[in-house]
């Protein structure tokens, strides 16, 4: 049944960015209507690590407390050789930085997802809300939103937070993200009962591959490896049990005790993807918004984990469009915005 809408703020997607974009706008008092093509939240890629940067968007949004009783804290970064059979290298992440206290963990994507929308109002987030068409509103600055049940939204702004496919880049003229030639596969094991492991993100380095096993929770484990496949490879890239197959052979040196985690992963729970990232020169020099019309997180700019930063800039991302968002709508000055999200300045 087609209908027809008008919203101030329309957000497409309900991942990350778009979750906390939408409930930083909520906290600052600028209501928002979340466009999502699938029937529920969507998870991609189990888990993410969380960095200090994260933390702090997390506790601005509302969230951070939730979240930190549901994870372990991680102590240290453990790097070991395959190839040399030793341990290369560790990094404590206890202490104070310049930026204060370093908190690492790694959290679980979905608990992080429902987290976030159980504080948005009922009716923030619209299922089953595929965008088909972005469209021109005469001479005025409002957009038309076309959906797959055509139905059609008039909206003031429109932040697109759909991800690396993102139909909202592809409307501001954005090319399609770079190869960067590598694959990840991840996985994750949710035993019955204590893993046993020790609260670190343990990091192994072969033969042109990373790898990476961590626990989120007392039960939970999540693990990856990045690789640059032969084009057979990229053949079985959607067989996760060939997958799991090559992941076992290639850190076949890894300790057993921390392999057997891998090793009971069910392929229900294992993921391979590309890995695919923007070109600097795209986010200088190309328009990443186009009058009330922009895109946040992966939309924006995806990046390989290299970093650890996907996930962290997209929350970022999220609170500091909201903020500015805000003193336009509600014509608050930035530094009294700031101060209801909790912030300094």
């Amino acid at each position: 049944m087609e209908s027809s809408l008008v919203e101030d703020i329309v957000i497409v997607g309900a991942g990350i960015a778009g979750l906390a974009t939408s409930l930083a706008l909520h906290r600052l008092g600028v209501p928002s209507l979340v466009l999502e093509y699938s029937d529920t939240l969507r998870v991609t890629g189990f888990a993410l690590t969380t960095w200090t940067n994260a933390w702090k968007a997390l506790d601005a949004l509302g969230v951070g407390t939730i979240l930190r009783h549901q994870h372990v804290q991680l102590k240290e970064n453990v790097t070991t050789s395959l190839i040399l059979g030793q341990q290369t290298s560790s990094l404590s992440f206890e202490g104070t930085g310049k930026h204060g206290d370093c908190e690492v963990r790694c959290v679980r994507r979905q608990l992080m997802l429902e987290a976030i929308a159980n504080e948005l109002p009922s009716g923030t987030i619209r299922f089953l809300s595929k965008v088909v068409a972005i469209e021109e509103s005469g001479f005025s600055k409002i957009k038309i939103v076309r959906l797959d049940d055509g139905t059609t939204i008039k909206t003031k702004v429109l932040i697109g937070c759909d991800g690396i496919n993102s139909v909202v880049a592809k409307w501001l003229g954005f090319k399609e993200a770079s190869f960067t030639g590598r694959y990840v596969i991840r996985g994750y094991k949710k035993l019955m009962n204590n893993h046993g492991l020790e609260p670190k993100f343990m990091h192994y380095f072969g033969k042109g591959f990373r790898s990476g096993v961590m626990p989120c929770d007392d039960n939970t484990v999540y693990w990856f490896l990045t690789w640059t496949p032969t084009s057979e490879e990229k053949e079985l890239a959607k067989n996760p049990s060939k997958m799991k197959q090559l992941v076992l052979r290639k850190v076949e040196k890894m300790p057993s005790d921390i392999k057997t985690f891998i090793e009971k992963t069910e392929t229900k729970d294992i993921l391979t993807s590309p890995l695919k990232y923007r070109h600097e020169w795209e986010l200088m020099l190309g328009k990443i918004s186009k009058g009330n019309v922009c895109v946040v997180g992966d939309a924006f700019h995806p990046m390989a984990p290299d970093l650890g930063q996907g996930g962290c800039c997209a929350l970022e991302d999220g609170i500091i469009l909201a903020r500015h968002l805000a003193e336009a709508f509600t014509k608050k000055t930035g530094k009294h915005v700031a101060k209801e999200m909790g912030e300094e300045g």
